[in-house]
């Protein structure tokens, strides 16, 4: 039995050999446009208000959104990337050829229109089409008749639907461009230099995560997708660049979520002469300004909350924190097995596998996180879950770390660097054994790092700012996947 939607092609399909057979080409190469959508408009506003007489003409081109027939008169919506704007089309104007071509546009179809800028007794920007073009014939209808997009999933697998019938998910994305825009801006103004550094890495360090595992065939060499390109950055600082970033994709082989993405885009930062404090003056600074230049405010909505962005940020030790929202000192619990009971004791299901650093980190997303909706810093981290940080000069069991939280998640992580090669090359050793221990075997100590340490890097603050996070928040999104044009999805059956 044939479906409405196959009846529907077939229609248009029938359409396109008709235009074909009357020497109109559907798919023409190219079409010069005076003015976008939005230029037109503001153009007929400008010559209102300046008592200029006589129409202006003018040639704009997009996606036909609604058509209202009404006799011989048309009333056409077009779409382009800025915008949109009536279309007029009286029948009796039209030659016989233009006539037979307007009967075979449909909804969804991309047209060039000619025509005098008026504008409508009830207002609407309009033109008067003297002449139009058929630019694109489209076989598929829109979604819904133009209401919306509203299947979820279909929007994240059709993200050009999504863009086409939901004006929202385009605005998301004007955001995010505009979010790194200014965070460029912000870092260059700083006197950082932008720099690119590879994603096919001999080794899985920078970051603890499971990585992706390619091979390279002339080289007959297994690589991974970088989880962090933090090592290579650092190199750059030993090599005399002072303030380095990178924005860029990330690759980490792990869960699904609403906070997590496989791909994802990343900045990292490294300034030399600097510490943890210094990096978390910059971040508040940057959020805030950032937010100032895209929404023109740093106090925003976030669900049901209203964030201040404005600098200070709250500042709240580890320790403080799990203790303050999970009642759970964990100092007092120095191994795995303590730590373990003492998690199960309170009704948490725990993994077996996990060491005592991944139970502090799991005691932190279930209890800290959550609860953290103002931006707050939340400093000090234990050593083991810290390998790349600098230990405080007065407790060697803690290093100078600090994650930024903000809307209940995790928006950033940075670290006094830790630079001394020996000390160095040990936590990878006892990352790596700890990581063998739960079954992963994962090369992650990086000798060429190694080794530019030893020719020494300058004490350094290094950063790392989840991107997509950051635009979830500026950007009210409750789910990572509305800020991120294609999200990572199982393939249908």
């Amino acid at each position: 039995m044939t479906s409405r939607l196959d009846r529907v092609t077939q229609q248009r399909r029938r359409k396109l050999e008709r235009i074909r057979a009357r020497g109109i080409n559907p798919y023409p190469y190219g079409y010069h446009r005076s003015h976008t959508t939005q230029q037109a408009t503001v153009l007929l506003k400008q010559q209102e208000d300046s008592g200029q007489t006589g129409a202006m003409v003018v040639n704009v081109a997009g996606r036909i959104t609604a058509n209202r027939p009404m006799g011989k008169i048309s009333f056409l919506d077009i779409g382009d990337g800025s915008g949109k704007i009536q279309l007029y089309f009286h029948h009796d104007r039209l030659d016989e050829a233009s006539l037979k071509l307007f009967k075979d546009i449909d909804i969804g179809d991309i047209i060039g229109v000619n025509g005098k800028l008026f504008r409508t007794k009830s207002g609407e920007p309009t033109i008067k089409a003297e002449n139009f073009t058929l630019l694109a014939k489209s076989l598929q209808p829109l979604p819904e008749k133009w209401h919306g997009l509203g299947d979820i999933d279909k929007r994240y697998r059709q993200r050009y639907l999504d863009l086409i019938a939901n004006t929202e998910t385009k605005g998301i994305f004007q955001v995010r461009s505009q979010v790194i825009t200014a965070i460029r801006q912000f870092l260059n103004q700083q006197g950082f230099m932008e720099v690119e550094t590879p994603v096919l890495q001999p080794s899985a360090g920078g970051a603890l995560a499971r990585p992706f595992i390619t091979h390279h065939h002339a080289l007959n060499q297994d690589f991974y997708l970088r989880i962090a390109p933090e090592l290579h950055l650092k190199r750059l600082i030993v090599g005399g660049f002072d303030k380095v970033y990178e924005l860029g994709r990330i690759f980490r082989n792990e869960g699904i979520s609403t906070k997590h993405n496989p791909e994802f885009t990343m900045l990292e930062s490294y300034e030399a002469y600097a510490d943890y404090n210094d990096v978390m003056n910059m971040l508040e600074a940057m959020v805030s300004e950032v937010s100032q230049q895209v929404l023109g405010t740093d106090k925003i909505e976030f669900g049901d909350n209203v964030i201040n962005l404005k600098p200070p940020w709250r500042r709240l030790e580890l320790r403080q924190a799990v203790i303050e929202f999970g009642g759970i000192d964990f100092v007092q619990y120095p191994t795995a097995d303590l730590l373990r009971a003492e998690m199960e004791e309170i009704g948490l299901e725990v993994d077996p596998q996990k060491n005592w650093a991944r139970l502090v980190d799991e005691l932190i997303s279930t209890f800290v996180e959550p609860k953290l909706i103002q931006p707050t810093f939340v400093m000090d981290y234990p050593v083991s879950l810290s390998p790349l940080a600098k230990t405080k000069p007065d407790n060697d069991r803690v290093v100078e770390r600090f994650e930024a939280f903000a809307g209940g998640m995790e928006i950033a992580n940075a670290f006094t660097e830790l630079n001394d090669p020996i000390e160095q090359r040990q936590r990878f050793l006892q990352q790596q054994e700890a990581r063998q221990t739960e079954g992963e075997a994962i090369e992650t100590v990086d000798e060429d790092f190694l080794l530019a340490l030893e020719y020494g890097m300058p004490p350094t603050g290094g950063l790392g700012v989840g991107i997509d996070r950051l635009v979830m928040l500026l950007s009210n999104q409750q789910s990572i996947r509305e800020v991120i044009l294609f999200p990572q999805l199982r393939e249908k059956p």
